[in-house]
């Protein structure tokens, strides 16, 4: 079965910045679990994986531009300290920010007494990416999968 919109896949997969060393792996864990063409991981990787099928093995360079996206100018913001709970902070730390929008990855850029200036790009925002992917599976999602836009059960979301 290829790969698909609506379809759930399961795979493998290791990220570099391009000409660097891997940055992240699902080496040694469960392989990763997404509903395609429902926004679930970066277009560029979605669009590398269409049209392969379980046993593929294939290597996707991603533009910034098709991964995380360019870095925005004015993504600064100043929080107070105490949403760290109590973190030690440093400049070029990345932590993630509770925020009313849900978790959110930021970079520290300044610490000061009472707040903290972070950068509210994506860590990876403004990096080609390179992917190595093995496609261990692809199946049907099931109605209710695609009514709530994410696979349900191993992998997925329990509700």
């Amino acid at each position: 079965m290829k790969i698909e919109k609506d379809r759930v896949v399961s795979f493998h997969y290791s990220v570099a910045e391009q000409g660097s060393d891997v940055i992240e792996t699902s080496e040694g864990r469960e392989p990763l679990v997404i509903l395609v063409g429902h926004g679930n991981i970066i277009p560029g990787l979605e669009k590398a994986m269409e049209g392969h099928e379980a046993g593929d093995k294939i290597t996707a360079d991603v533009s910034a531009a098709d991964a995380y996206g360019e870095v925005q100018e004015g993504m600064i913001q100043r929080v107070p300290k105490k949403y760290f709970k109590g973190t030690r902070l440093a400049p070029g730390m990345q932590v993630t920010l509770q925020t009313k929008f849900g978790p959110r990855p930021v970079t520290v850029q300044k610490v000061g007494m009472s707040v903290v200036d972070v950068d509210l790009n994506h860590p990876m925002a403004g990096k080609d990416l390179s992917f190595n992917i093995e496609i261990v599976d692809v199946r049907e999602a099931q109605a209710e999968e695609i009514e709530h836009g994410h696979v349900h059960g191993d992998g997925g979301h329990e509700h």
